[in-house]
Protein backbone atom coordinates (compact mmCIF):
# COMPACT_ATOMS: atom_id res chain seq x y z
CA UNK A 1 0.00 0.00 0.00
CA UNK A 2 2.61 2.66 0.57
CA UNK A 3 4.40 1.60 -2.43
CA UNK A 4 1.03 2.27 -4.17
CA UNK A 5 0.88 5.48 -2.43
CA UNK A 6 4.16 6.64 -3.28
CA UNK A 7 3.21 6.03 -7.10
CA UNK A 8 -0.06 8.54 -6.65
CA UNK A 9 2.16 11.50 -4.92
CA UNK A 10 4.67 11.37 -7.43
CA UNK A 11 2.82 11.27 -10.43
CA UNK A 12 0.89 14.66 -8.77
CA UNK A 13 3.79 16.52 -8.28
CA UNK A 14 4.60 16.52 -12.54
CA UNK A 15 3.68 16.54 -16.03
CA UNK A 16 3.64 12.15 -16.48
CA UNK A 17 5.63 11.29 -19.47
CA UNK A 18 3.72 9.14 -21.17
CA UNK A 19 4.55 5.72 -24.00
CA UNK A 20 2.42 3.80 -26.42
CA UNK A 21 4.15 0.52 -27.54
CA UNK A 22 3.61 -2.21 -29.85
CA UNK A 23 5.12 -5.34 -31.01
CA UNK A 24 6.04 -6.26 -34.67
CA UNK A 25 8.92 -6.63 -37.14
CA UNK A 26 9.33 -7.20 -40.78
CA UNK A 27 7.05 -10.21 -40.92
CA UNK A 28 4.19 -8.50 -39.56
CA UNK A 29 4.56 -5.69 -42.31
CA UNK A 30 1.22 -5.90 -43.49
CA UNK A 31 -0.60 -5.34 -40.24
CA UNK A 32 2.05 -2.62 -39.98
CA UNK A 33 1.00 -0.86 -42.94
CA UNK A 34 -3.44 -1.27 -41.93
CA UNK A 35 -2.79 -0.85 -37.33
CA UNK A 36 0.11 1.21 -37.09
CA UNK A 37 -0.95 4.74 -38.36
CA UNK A 38 -4.33 4.22 -36.26
CA UNK A 39 -2.21 3.72 -33.01
CA UNK A 40 0.13 6.27 -33.72
CA UNK A 41 -2.75 8.55 -34.30
CA UNK A 42 -4.50 7.83 -31.18
CA UNK A 43 -1.01 8.00 -29.08
CA UNK A 44 -0.92 11.61 -30.43
CA UNK A 45 -3.84 12.40 -29.49
CA UNK A 46 -3.55 11.25 -26.35
CA UNK A 47 -0.02 12.85 -26.05
CA UNK A 48 1.97 10.24 -25.65
CA UNK A 49 5.04 8.91 -27.24
CA UNK A 50 4.99 5.99 -29.52
CA UNK A 51 7.30 3.00 -29.81
CA UNK A 52 7.33 0.53 -32.11
CA UNK A 53 9.16 -3.11 -29.90
CA UNK A 54 10.96 -4.81 -33.01
CA UNK A 55 13.46 -7.50 -33.58
CA UNK A 56 15.83 -4.93 -31.44
CA UNK A 57 14.51 -5.65 -28.52
CA UNK A 58 14.27 -9.31 -28.39
CA UNK A 59 15.43 -9.27 -25.09
CA UNK A 60 17.61 -12.15 -25.94
CA UNK A 61 20.31 -11.73 -23.13
CA UNK A 62 17.28 -10.71 -20.36
CA UNK A 63 15.77 -14.10 -21.41
CA UNK A 64 18.54 -16.46 -22.34
CA UNK A 65 17.66 -16.75 -25.93
CA UNK A 66 13.94 -16.88 -25.93
CA UNK A 67 13.13 -13.61 -27.01
CA UNK A 68 14.59 -14.56 -30.29
CA UNK A 69 12.06 -15.19 -32.35
CA UNK A 70 9.11 -15.05 -29.58
CA UNK A 71 7.83 -11.69 -30.16
CA UNK A 72 5.54 -11.44 -27.08
CA UNK A 73 8.97 -11.33 -24.86
CA UNK A 74 9.51 -7.92 -26.40
CA UNK A 75 7.10 -6.57 -23.49
CA UNK A 76 10.02 -6.84 -21.00
CA UNK A 77 11.58 -3.57 -22.39
CA UNK A 78 9.18 -2.17 -20.24
CA UNK A 79 10.86 -2.41 -17.46
CA UNK A 80 13.60 -0.43 -18.85
CA UNK A 81 11.41 2.05 -20.32
CA UNK A 82 9.88 3.09 -17.05
CA UNK A 83 13.20 4.59 -16.30
CA UNK A 84 11.86 7.13 -19.04
CA UNK A 85 8.48 7.00 -18.95
CA UNK A 86 5.56 7.06 -15.90
CA UNK A 87 3.20 5.22 -17.67
CA UNK A 88 2.99 2.62 -20.57
CA UNK A 89 0.12 1.17 -22.95
CA UNK A 90 1.04 -1.29 -24.49
CA UNK A 91 -1.11 -2.06 -27.60
CA UNK A 92 -0.77 -5.52 -29.81
CA UNK A 93 -0.56 -4.85 -33.46
CA UNK A 94 -2.90 -6.83 -34.50
CA UNK A 95 -6.10 -4.86 -33.02
CA UNK A 96 -7.78 -1.85 -34.82
CA UNK A 97 -9.00 1.20 -32.23
CA UNK A 98 -12.19 2.66 -33.39
CA UNK A 99 -12.03 6.17 -33.58
CA UNK A 100 -14.03 6.90 -30.64
CA UNK A 101 -11.51 4.86 -28.40
CA UNK A 102 -11.16 7.09 -24.95
CA UNK A 103 -7.70 7.84 -23.15
CA UNK A 104 -6.96 3.98 -21.52
CA UNK A 105 -4.50 6.39 -19.01
CA UNK A 106 -7.94 7.88 -17.49
CA UNK A 107 -9.64 5.21 -17.80
CA UNK A 108 -7.19 2.79 -15.23
CA UNK A 109 -5.99 4.26 -12.17
CA UNK A 110 -2.24 4.91 -11.83
CA UNK A 111 -2.00 2.75 -8.70
CA UNK A 112 -3.37 -0.33 -11.00
CA UNK A 113 -2.53 -2.34 -13.74
CA UNK A 114 -5.16 -2.59 -16.19
CA UNK A 115 -5.68 -5.37 -18.62
CA UNK A 116 -8.57 -7.62 -19.35
CA UNK A 117 -9.04 -11.07 -18.16
CA UNK A 118 -9.07 -14.45 -20.01
CA UNK A 119 -10.32 -16.73 -17.56
CA UNK A 120 -13.76 -16.95 -18.81
CA UNK A 121 -16.42 -18.59 -20.68
CA UNK A 122 -15.06 -21.13 -22.74
CA UNK A 123 -11.47 -20.44 -22.11
CA UNK A 124 -11.75 -20.47 -18.34
CA UNK A 125 -10.33 -23.82 -17.73
CA UNK A 126 -7.40 -23.84 -19.90
CA UNK A 127 -6.55 -20.47 -18.76
CA UNK A 128 -6.43 -21.62 -14.94
CA UNK A 129 -4.46 -24.77 -16.21
CA UNK A 130 -1.78 -22.45 -17.48
CA UNK A 131 -1.97 -20.49 -14.05
CA UNK A 132 -1.72 -23.81 -12.05
CA UNK A 133 1.45 -24.13 -14.40
CA UNK A 134 2.95 -21.44 -13.63
CA UNK A 135 2.88 -22.07 -9.68
CA UNK A 136 4.52 -25.27 -10.52
CA UNK A 137 7.90 -23.95 -11.68
CA UNK A 138 7.93 -20.71 -9.73
CA UNK A 139 6.30 -21.91 -6.09
CA UNK A 140 2.02 -21.61 -4.89
CA UNK A 141 1.24 -17.99 -4.53
CA UNK A 142 -2.34 -18.73 -3.75
CA UNK A 143 -3.11 -17.40 -7.66
CA UNK A 144 -6.66 -19.23 -8.54
CA UNK A 145 -8.05 -16.42 -11.10
CA UNK A 146 -6.87 -13.58 -12.93
CA UNK A 147 -5.35 -14.43 -16.41
CA UNK A 148 -4.66 -11.51 -17.67
CA UNK A 149 -3.75 -10.31 -21.72
CA UNK A 150 -1.26 -8.24 -22.43
CA UNK A 151 -2.91 -6.96 -25.99
CA UNK A 152 -4.09 -4.25 -23.98
CA UNK A 153 -1.96 -3.30 -20.99
CA UNK A 154 -1.32 -0.30 -18.61
CA UNK A 155 1.17 0.27 -16.09
CA UNK A 156 3.27 2.61 -14.15
CA UNK A 157 6.74 2.97 -13.21
CA UNK A 158 5.33 1.41 -9.81
CA UNK A 159 4.80 -1.51 -11.33
CA UNK A 160 8.03 -2.41 -13.46
CA UNK A 161 9.11 -4.95 -11.14
CA UNK A 162 6.28 -7.34 -13.67
CA UNK A 163 8.46 -7.31 -16.06
CA UNK A 164 11.72 -9.21 -14.59
CA UNK A 165 13.18 -12.89 -14.34
CA UNK A 166 10.92 -14.99 -11.88
CA UNK A 167 14.01 -16.89 -10.16
CA UNK A 168 16.13 -15.83 -12.95
CA UNK A 169 14.02 -17.31 -15.82
CA UNK A 170 10.55 -16.22 -17.57
CA UNK A 171 7.54 -18.82 -18.60
CA UNK A 172 7.65 -19.73 -21.84
CA UNK A 173 4.93 -22.63 -21.65
CA UNK A 174 1.71 -21.83 -23.10
CA UNK A 175 0.66 -18.18 -21.81
CA UNK A 176 3.99 -16.95 -22.54
CA UNK A 177 4.26 -12.98 -21.18
CA UNK A 178 0.99 -12.94 -20.02
CA UNK A 179 1.18 -15.59 -17.55
CA UNK A 180 4.83 -14.69 -16.72
CA UNK A 181 3.76 -11.11 -16.03
CA UNK A 182 0.27 -11.91 -14.18
CA UNK A 183 2.38 -14.03 -11.48
CA UNK A 184 4.46 -10.84 -10.59
CA UNK A 185 1.25 -8.65 -10.36
CA UNK A 186 -0.36 -11.73 -8.07
CA UNK A 187 3.10 -12.49 -6.19
CA UNK A 188 3.44 -8.38 -5.66
CA UNK A 189 -0.05 -7.59 -4.43
CA UNK A 190 -0.57 -4.74 -7.20
CA UNK A 191 -3.72 -4.41 -7.53
CA UNK A 192 -5.79 -4.61 -11.01
CA UNK A 193 -8.30 -2.32 -12.78
CA UNK A 194 -10.44 -4.58 -15.00
CA UNK A 195 -11.05 -3.33 -18.35
CA UNK A 196 -14.29 -4.75 -19.47
CA UNK A 197 -14.09 -6.42 -23.41
CA UNK A 198 -14.71 -3.10 -24.86
CA UNK A 199 -10.84 -2.19 -24.71
CA UNK A 200 -10.00 -5.91 -26.17
CA UNK A 201 -12.51 -7.71 -27.65
CA UNK A 202 -11.50 -10.70 -29.05
CA UNK A 203 -13.74 -13.39 -30.75
CA UNK A 204 -13.91 -15.01 -27.64
CA UNK A 205 -16.34 -12.17 -26.23
CA UNK A 206 -18.23 -12.31 -29.23
CA UNK A 207 -19.75 -15.79 -28.51
CA UNK A 208 -22.72 -16.88 -26.81
CA UNK A 209 -21.78 -17.04 -23.37
CA UNK A 210 -21.20 -13.36 -23.56
CA UNK A 211 -24.28 -12.61 -25.15
CA UNK A 212 -22.49 -12.78 -28.73
CA UNK A 213 -22.12 -8.87 -28.37
CA UNK A 214 -21.38 -6.82 -31.89
CA UNK A 215 -17.10 -5.99 -32.19
CA UNK A 216 -18.36 -2.52 -33.96
CA UNK A 217 -19.80 -1.67 -29.90
CA UNK A 218 -16.04 -1.97 -28.89
CA UNK A 219 -13.24 0.35 -28.59
CA UNK A 220 -11.02 -1.95 -29.75
CA UNK A 221 -10.97 -4.82 -31.61
CA UNK A 222 -8.22 -7.59 -31.45
CA UNK A 223 -7.68 -10.45 -34.12
CA UNK A 224 -5.34 -12.57 -31.70
CA UNK A 225 -6.58 -16.36 -31.50
CA UNK A 226 -9.05 -17.40 -33.69
CA UNK A 227 -9.32 -14.08 -35.20
CA UNK A 228 -12.04 -14.50 -37.56
CA UNK A 229 -15.77 -12.97 -36.87
CA UNK A 230 -17.31 -13.30 -39.78
CA UNK A 231 -16.13 -16.48 -41.51
CA UNK A 232 -18.68 -16.09 -44.26
CA UNK A 233 -17.01 -13.00 -45.37
CA UNK A 234 -12.93 -13.55 -44.28
CA UNK A 235 -10.66 -16.09 -44.73
CA UNK A 236 -7.77 -15.19 -42.88
CA UNK A 237 -7.03 -12.71 -39.71
CA UNK A 238 -5.66 -9.82 -42.06
CA UNK A 239 -8.50 -9.89 -43.97
CA UNK A 240 -11.06 -9.79 -41.33
CA UNK A 241 -8.99 -6.90 -39.79
CA UNK A 242 -8.83 -5.19 -43.40
CA UNK A 243 -12.97 -5.52 -43.74
CA UNK A 244 -13.04 -4.05 -40.40
CA UNK A 245 -10.99 -1.10 -41.18
CA UNK A 246 -12.74 -0.31 -44.43
CA UNK A 247 -16.13 -0.50 -42.47
CA UNK A 248 -14.85 2.37 -39.47
CA UNK A 249 -12.50 4.45 -41.58
CA UNK A 250 -13.77 3.89 -45.21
Amino acid sequence: MLLMHWCIMKDKDKKLKLLVTTRADAAFTPWVELTHPIIRQYAQRINADFLVLDEGQDCREATGGIGNGIYQYRIMKHYDLHATYDRILHLDSDMILTPDCPNLFDVVPDDHVGTILEDKGTRKLQRLQCVANAQKQFGDIGWKQDYINTGVFVTSKCHKDVYLPIQGKYFVDWGTDDIHIGYHIKRLGYPIHELSYHYNHMTMFSEAWNGNPDRFDSYIIHYAGAGIFDGSRASSKLEQATQDYQRLYG
